[in-house]
């Protein structure tokens, strides 16, 4: 594993559960002063009472100006040296039956949040010559899933920012990569398999089954498998790791 740099600041969007939990507390474990970011401010207290965060700040991705105001109050105990934009949700629907309304959520939340929090942190990285900025995407930014055309396409969308912003910022010493995790056990995926269930009929075991089909390795991906991947890429030794979008899914792509 490559060490991070000398006690970096690193911003967690979403960081209060899941996956971005556990990218949080695998960078305080490495040595980084960690903000996590969040809706809810009692899920961001336990994740700093569990030891997960150092601080915490309350805003939803989606908003810009609440997210600026949060972002510049994460700022002044320390300058952001380390982005992780995991913040997002997933809702399903037949294309039919998605409206304007549900592609909109879904664009606002999975990409325009990424977008609205590399705004607020980009330019003091280049100011200081660093940063690493990692977009928490999803195999549904590489490929192509049923139902859930609105939440692909705004995976989609972030995986392009990312390969256009990395050679932007090529020169700058700021790296910039997303990770796409396949199906994962977090409440987000739970979320998934209460409406197969409900639709189906089926057991839990038979929901998720159903998820982990995608999976050659026929399982649920971990939060610490996304999580290690993610610290490799805000290490020193990834400086040369740019532009990337590094599938964690088992072999699925």
């Amino acid at each position: 594993m490559s060490a991070l740099p000398q006690s970096p600041h690193a911003l967690v969007t979403g960081g209060g559960r899941g996956i971005g939990r556990a990218i949080a507390a695998a960078l305080v474990e490495a040595g980084a002063t960690v903000t996590v970011l969040g809706r809810n401010a009692a899920t961001l207290e336990e994740a700093i009472k569990a030891g997960a965060a150092h601080f915490a700040v309350v805003a939803d991705v989606s908003d810009e100006v609440a997210l600026n105001a949060a972002i510049m109050e994460a700022s002044v105990r320390q300058p952001i040296d380390i982005l992780i934009a995991n913040a997002g949700s997933a809702e399903s629907a037949p294309f039919v039956k998605s409206d304007s309304a549900l592609f909109s959520r879904m664009m606002d939340v999975n990409f325009m949040g990424v977008v609205h929090a590399i705004r607020a942190v980009l330019p003091g990285m280049k100011d200081r010559s660093y940063g690493r900025i990692v977009a928490v995407a999803s195999t549904a930014g590489l490929k192509g899933y049923a139902y859930v055309s609105a939440y692909t396409a705004a995976k989609h969308a972030v995986v392009g920012l990312v390969r256009s912003l990395a050679l932007e910022m090529a020169g700058s010493n700021v790296t910039v990569n997303a990770v796409c995790p396949g199906f994962t056990d977090t409440d987000l995926v739970a979320g998934s398999i209460e409406n197969i269930m409900k639709k189906t009929g089926r057991s839990r075991e038979q929901a998720i089954a159903n998820l982990a089909r995608h999976n050659p390795q026929g399982r649920l991906i971990t939060p610490q498998e996304v999580a290690d991947a993610v610290l490799w890429l805000c290490g020193e030794g990834a400086g040369a790791v740019t532009g990337q979008a590094i599938a964690i899914a088992g072999g699925e792509i």
